[in-house]
């Protein structure tokens, strides 16, 4: 079976060779604006993260797929953080200080894909990448807690039963993190 792909192609602008899509946010930044009844790539990733966290192996076949493996990884990551978390407030501050903490970009050293995404051409575009990529994160960590604490307020084991699974074997954060 192979993994599943965006479907998003709408496009308008690439840095590297990574799309910048819009998607719905409170946060402010960069990010091109969508329809709220539309759904976004976060959306789709977050769609469809149970079922590809399981490759090893991931065929790009277009921008928006770099993006949904980008957003998988950080998807993993948000899963550790809110293992140790008891309640969804905490959760939303862990959410918060992970997004904005430094990360790696494309082209940085210690980015674990640089084999398959481009560096951004000029320091513009890294500083338009690193802000895009914040707010995305941002708004990813928030959605990400509400799928975990759902209505009840309660941790969803299925959720954080993925926290351990390292997509493409794969991890955005260090050795030991």
């Amino acid at each position: 079976m192979p993994a599943y792909h965006s479907q998003l192609f709408n496009s308008t602008q690439v840095v590297g060779n990574t799309a910048i899509l819009p998607f719905k946010t409170s946060f402010r930044g960069p990010a091109p604006q969508c329809a709220a009844a539309d759904m976004d790539i976060i959306d789709e990733s977050l769609y469809y993260f149970k079922a590809n966290v399981f490759f090893r192996t991931y065929e790009i076949k277009s921008e928006s797929d770099r993006l949904l493996i980008y957003i998988t990884l950080y998807i993993t990551e948000c899963l550790k953080k809110l293992q140790r978390c008891s309640n969804k407030s905490q959760g939303q501050n862990e959410m918060y200080t992970l997004a904005i903490s430094r990360f790696d970009i494309p082209g940085d050293h210690g980015f674990p894909l640089n084999s398959v995404y481009g560096k951004p051409e000029s320091p513009t575009d890294a500083d338009f990448l690193r802000t895009y990529l914040t707010q995305l994160r941002q708004e990813v960590g928030l959605r990400v807690c509400e799928k975990v604490f759902g209505e009840d307020g309660k941790p969803s084991k299925w959720w954080l039963c993925f926290s351990k699974k390292k997509f493409m074997d794969k991890s955005l954060s260090g050795p030991g993190q």
